[in-house]
């Protein structure tokens, strides 16, 4: 890696780092799967983005008015509404690797090495 490619990685880690998320969590009552993924992904946010979060857990049979026009079609679905793009994860968020891919707070080899996906 050279120095102008140091750079640019220093600074999109820097952008990355001071984006304020906006999430959404969609689960299906106190089921096990649904508990996992709140734990799952409050581990996340706590290590990664601490003070720069706004997480909204949603239980689906509760409030089903505020899952229109999200288009669920699975729970637990996590929704990252910002920063864009918007982002969507199904499942009970312990695969961490793919969790911190989708909330953009990793890159993929290919993005890191500037190829399109």
């Amino acid at each position: 890696m050279d120095e102008r490619d140091a750079q640019r990685d220093a600074f999109e880690q820097a952008a990355i780092e001071s984006e304020r998320y906006v999430l959404r969590l969609y689960v299906t009552g106190l089921t096990p799967r649904s508990a996992r993924a709140v734990k799952n992904l409050q581990a996340i946010c706590d290590e990664r983005l601490a003070g720069r979060y706004d997480l909204e857990v949603i239980d689906i049979y509760q409030q089903r008015v505020l899952t229109r026009g999200e288009q669920i079609i699975a729970a637990p679905t996590l929704i990252k509404k910002l920063p864009l793009p918007m982002r969507r994860i199904i499942g009970d968020l312990s695969n961490r690797e793919r969790v911190l891919i989708g909330l953009d707070l990793i890159l993929t080899p290919d993005q890191a090495h500037g190829k399109q996906t």
